[in-house]
């Protein structure tokens, strides 16, 4: 299979904006939709020069002009204002925050062909932490590579890993006038002893190179200033010797991206846990917890860990004696010590507990006992441990069977991962070297074997149990497996295998669906198909959970490479083995640790992008107003000081209401959904069985229903007319009315190179700002204009003489280029949505049938229990849905309702839309109604896509003569 990808989801598009915008001014790509800017290339005034080493990028802009783009930036993605002393002390320093599984290395793939596409910068750097990001970037490299050929022009580039034993490869890159992308270890590079006596120690890039001339191959990346990726920079740049090899590159400029920055420098984008959650960016997580109680009868040790940093001693885990409570504790202890008297003299370590002999030999740490033997690090003896494992791996199995029951047919393939600590727990090898089946391998195979013969899941496993799970772990020379600490280079291996087999492992052809992987596999790979994973390890001492999490959070795809957006699939399951408490007041610590982010904490701006319509135009709240809203929820106790969430926050409650200031009324709803938002129960669940929503017979068999469903049920087709004259009425009012255009601003410079002992050095023997004046022939804005929109030259050239703009076109010819191309695009849309027409595609219909087979899973926290709909219960996403559906039921004029389910969706040109509610009311005369629920009833006319797909519905039940509207509340039907 080959995964696609999707190029118009807007928040991605919205992270590659943010870092393209910032050179806004930067003449544009010279020969790109036919363009020639007036600029002379040997005088520097392009996007690139050359030297004698190579060809490099051109930065043009000056520091002001990049300034300003930034904080218009930060203004439009809702981010804090950076002052003028901040930015001069963070330099061209440029970050992005993304939340795991969200497409972070796509972000930065495609943010490096819009810069070359518009702008022409051809020399690209992606700096990585460890050889497992290092492989999931080249991964990402070639599978997108049709991709970016399709959406770039078939654009030439050439990518590759540096390879100390290759260096001579970057006078290619430094000289090529292709787009080059380079991706580099920090550790090939972070060794530069080129200054002093101890030169041999350096990293061959360092090293001066006969094959380079007796240049050192980093005076070629020096010589291209090149643009700077750093993928997970809070472990790449983490110390002063890596910001000094950062340093070496002579960047043009940095961009940083991560889920979790220590510096956020120039921030330019976010996008938090929180956000990521709510737009349904990744899965929602689960938590089934195994734990155990009154296991407190024998003796409990755990060894963790051991050192000799102070002398030998071992980190261990016992129950200690309270008053009339027992409770594990974590102790630091040396050789002769008694656990007796450790535990409060607990009668269980009575006898024989003392530490005899402790062990720091590396891979080899260990203590004995007087009388009970060694315990290995990472061992236990006592406790119920081990029972718990085996009932993880046993659910852990169930699951899986149970999701393969919910997906199948749907041409999803279904993967769980195992994480333990331990190789030797999965795989152990006999006095001659071959392998054999450990304690966690024998248990999984007898509790699948055992789970596939019940009759609910026959037909589910048609391969050998042997062929179904595997372990991806580190091998020694002679083949054998081993724990590593996933940075050594015996890692390397087990990262390429994983990256390599990532298609092949969502393949339904291949047998293999359990995994079970070292927990030194923290970062750098993930699977979209994971839907369980079970941490048979320490979580507290050996992973962070984000990171466990972080392997599973991807939307799944199908067969066909396509992603599945459905909330009922879309769960990623937790077998921890902690109570669902524990493990979400862990998971909260550390997003507050990593992202700043504080689940059920508000900031007092989170309400200033709630849009609403004032006079025909969509508004936001803005900051001040986000204040006083927050400010309000204070005074009545909805939030403590520090905006905290309180107890008396609660929706659900009969009649409740936020009591707003008149003022602020209008956005009670959309407020309540943003406080929700930032409860974590929101967004981990406690584990429960799902239960399939029940036919209601009642409802299901009633005329009138299917009355209803005989209005709705019809499929349509769709054409777009819309009138050219319109279209220039609008974009010429449009362009006039947007912002004037100013002259841009270059930096010219002038430089002589120096070689010297450390490399390229460079001094400036000139700088100055001045304004880019165009003697020659002008862009062909026409041609650039038809490229963006699709136009034909006639109504482009109509649009551009009427809206007598042009004077501004000499002055800055991108910016009023982008300008106008943006406004043109923005009509052309706005009128094709307004012309759209439906009709109905003969003998195409939904069927009744569906609501039988197609079942809908629904948790405690999302249902809610009704009389009157389809179903014996309703699937809510939002309070507003909830208190519809309760007002619904209750109401006497109502005879019936569904909460139309996913399956049912109209086709509009920005994507499927899938309507909210269907309506049989009782008055005067029977009415069937379609209802769509927002928190503002102008919502059509807001410039976001769901508003647009509301449109093409009200316009698709037009076609149909059902009565469609979209409303607040019940007591608007």
């Amino acid at each position: 299979m080959k995964l696609k990808f999707d190029s118009t989801q807007q928040f991605q598009i919205d992270a590659v904006n943010s870092l393209v915008d910032l050179f806004d001014g930067q003449p544009l790509n010279q020969g790109e939709y036919a363009i020639e800017i007036n600029v002379a290339s040997e005088t520097g005034q392009g996007s690139i020069f050359q030297t004698e080493l190579g060809i490099g990028n051109n930065l043009l802009l000056n520091d002001e002009t990049i300034f300003s783009n930034l904080n218009k930036i930060v203004e439009t993605n809702d981010l804090d204002r950076v002052r003028e002393g901040q930015f001069k002390t963070n330099g061209l320093n440029f970050t992005v925050e993304m939340e795991t599984g969200t497409g972070k290395t796509y972000v930065y793939l495609r943010t490096i062909f819009e810069l070359s596409q518009k702008y022409g910068f051809k020399k690209f750097i992606i700096v990585v932490p460890s050889v497992a990001i290092r492989e999931g970037t080249l991964k990402n490299l070639e599978i997108t590579k049709d991709h970016f050929k399709a959406l770039f022009n078939n654009i030439e580039y050439e990518y590759f890993v540096y390879d100390s034993k290759k260096a001579n490869r970057l006078r290619q890159f430094a000289t090529s006038n292709q787009l080059q992308i380079m991706v580099i270890n920090i550790d090939a590079f972070r060794k530069d002893f080129s200054d002093s006596e101890d030169e041999r120690k350096s990293n061959v890039i360092f090293k001066e190179s006969d094959k380079l001339s007796g240049r050192k191959p980093i005076e070629f990346v020096q010589a291209t200033n090149p643009m700077v990726i750093i993928d997970e920079p809070q472990s790449v740049d983490n110390t002063p010797k890596a910001q000094d090899a950062i340093k070496s590159l002579n960047s043009m400029c940095i961009f940083r991206y991560s889920a979790t920055h220590k510096n956020m420098y120039n921030q330019v984008y976010k996008l938090d846990p929180i956000k990521a959650y709510e737009l349904r960016l990744v899965k929602q997580i689960v938590v089934a917890s195994v734990t155990g109680a009154n296991a407190q009868n024998d003796a409990y040790v755990k060894l963790l860990e051991v050192d000799n940093k102070n002398g030998i001693r071992a980190k261990i885990r016992i129950q200690v004696q309270g008053n009339a409570t027992v409770k594990e504790k974590d102790l630091w202890v040396k050789q002769n010590a008694d656990l007796y008297a450790l535990s409060n003299e607990r009668a269980a370590y009575q006898n024989g507990f003392e530490i005899m002999d402790i062990s720091a030999e590396p891979g080899n740490e260990f203590i004995d006992f007087t009388t009970h033997g060694r315990l290995y690090q990472g061992q236990e003896r006592g406790g119920i441990q081990n029972d718990l494992v085996e009932v993880q791996i046993r659910n852990t199995i169930k699951k899986h069977l149970d999701k393969e029951l919910q997906l199948r047919g749907k041409g999803i393939k279904v993967l769980s991962l195992f994480f333990i600590d331990r190789v030797a727990n999965y795989r152990i090898y006999d006095s001659d070297g071959k392998p054999q089946k450990g304690k966690y391998a024998l248990l999984f195979e007898k509790h699948f074997e055992e789970l596939i013969k019940l009759a609910q899941y026959e037909g589910l496993n048609d391969a050998s149990i042997e062929k179904l799970h595997d372990g991806y772990f580190s091998e020694d020379k002679k083949g054998v497996l081993k724990d590593t600490n996933g940075t050594t280079q015996a890692d390397d291996d087990t990262y390429a295998k994983i990256m390599r087999n990532k298609e092949q492992l969502l393949s339904l052809e291949e047998p293999l669906k359990f995994i079970f992987s070292h927990s030194a596999l923290r970062e750098g790979w993930d699977n979209p198909n994971v839907f369980q994973i079970c941490t048979l390890n320490e979580t507290r001492s050996i992973m962070k959970k984000r990171q466990e999490i972080g392997r599973g959070l991807r939307l799944p795809v199908n067969q066909s490479g396509e992603r599945v957006f459905d909330d009922n699939i879309n769960k990623l399951t937790i077998i921890a083995n902690e109570s669902y408490e524990d493990f979400a007041r862990s998971l909260q610590t550390e997003y507050e640790q990593d992202c700043g982010v504080t689940f059920g904490k508000v900031p007092i701006h989170a309400f200033a992008n709630i849009a609403t319509i004032e006079n025909e135009k969509e508004v936001v709240t803005g900051r001040d107003k986000s204040e006083r809203i927050w400010n309000e929820l204070v005074n009545k106790g909805y939030l403590d000081q520090h905006g905290k969430i309180k107890p008396t926050f609660n929706p659900e409650a009969k009649g409740f209401s936020l009591g707003l200031l008149a003022e602020l009324k209008d956005f009670e709803n959309e407020v309540i959904n943003i406080l929700q938002s930032y409860q974590i129960e929101r967004h981990i669940k406690k584990d429960e069985v799902p239960r399939a929503l029940k036919i209601n017979k009642q409802v299901f068999l009633d005329p009138e229903f299917e009355t209803l469903w005989n209005k709705i049920k019809y499929k349509t087709t769709y054409e777009v007319n819309y009138s050219t004259e319109e279209l220039i009425k609008a974009s010429v009012k449009s362009i006039k009315s947007m912002e004037r255009i100013v002259p841009v601003q270059v930096f010219y410079r002038e430089a002589i190179l120096e070689v010297e002992k450390k490399g390229v050095m460079v001094s400036e023997t000139k700088a100055n700002y001045h304004t880019v004046k165009f003697d020659g022939s002008l862009p062909d804005i026409v041609a650039y204009l038809q490229q963006e929109t699709e136009l034909t030259r006639k109504t482009l050239v109509d649009i551009l003489v009427q809206s007598h703009k042009l004077d501004e076109f000499a002055l800055n010819p991108q910016k009023f280029m982008d300008a106008v191309s943006t406004i043109i695009s923005r009509e052309l849309h706005k009128l094709m949505i307004e012309g759209i027409k439906y009709e109905k595609i003969a003998e195409q219909e939904w069927s009744m049938q569906l609501f039988k087979d197609e079942e809908v899973l629904s948790y405690l926290n999302n249902r809610f229990d009704v009389k009157k709909s389809v179903y014996d219960a309703v699937v809510y996403d939002s309070e507003i849905e909830r208190k519809f559906a309760e007002d619904l039921d209750r109401r006497t004029d109502i005879k019936l309702f569904v909460k139309l389910p996913s399956w049912f969706k109209v086709e509009t040109p920005i994507g499927e839309y899938n309507p909210d509610w269907a309506i049989v009311k009782h008055f005067d005369e029977t009415i069937y109604l379609v209802r769509e629920t927002k928190g503002t009833k102008n919502y059509e006319q807001l410039r976001n896509s769901e508003a647009d797909k509301i449109k093409c519905g009200r316009k698709h039940f037009e076609a149909l003569e059902v009565d469609f509207d979209v409303v607040v509340s019940s007591s608007e039907i």
